[in-house]
């Protein structure tokens, strides 16, 4: 029988680095971006892709937070972090960061105790739906999936 925390781990591996029904895995996604194509910003665009990759690690580390119960609030890193001055040493250490803090996410997901998933998170923010640590999962997986397309699209056309 597939525990809540076995299913959110498949599908965040098959997200991540698997064979998902919609298409290529960020990781794949990921690989195909140089570091040139990561810091342009193609006119009419509001983010580039090293800014998407960014507010991707900040809503990771966010997401473990919350599942260690503390209470929700906007990324430490912020929402939109700034990229600064193009830096392929800092491309490629944003991409192994990506990579290690999701693995910390998988390890934090198998560690929660399976009676706590339909429990709600530590909101205390006014205004905030109601959500439960399994929803907040699920919710986090739709976020990623919606950034590696804009990522993928990004790419596309910045490199023609």
């Amino acid at each position: 029988m597939n525990t809540t925390a076995q299913k959110l781990e498949l599908e965040l591996k098959k997200v991540f680095s698997g064979q998902p029904w919609y298409g290529s895995p960020i990781y794949a996604i990921l690989n195909e971006v140089t570091f040139e194509s990561a810091y342009e910003k193609p006119a009419g665009h509001v983010h580039n892709i090293a800014e998407i990759i960014l507010h991707m690690l900040s809503w990771t580390e966010e997401v473990i937070d919350r599942l260690n119960e503390k209470p929700a609030s906007m990324p430490l890193s912020g929402n939109w972090p700034q990229t600064g001055a193009p830096d392929e040493q800092k491309w490629k250490t944003w991409i192994d960061d990506l990579k290690l803090v999701n693995a910390n996410l998988v390890k934090t997901i198998r560690d929660f105790p399976a009676e706590k998933w339909n429990e709600p998170i530590v909101d205390e923010r006014p205004g905030k739906p109601v959500t439960t640590y399994e929803e907040q999962v699920y919710g986090f997986i739709q976020h990623q999936i919606y950034h590696s397309g804009q990522i993928a699209l990004l790419n596309r056309i910045v490199i023609g």
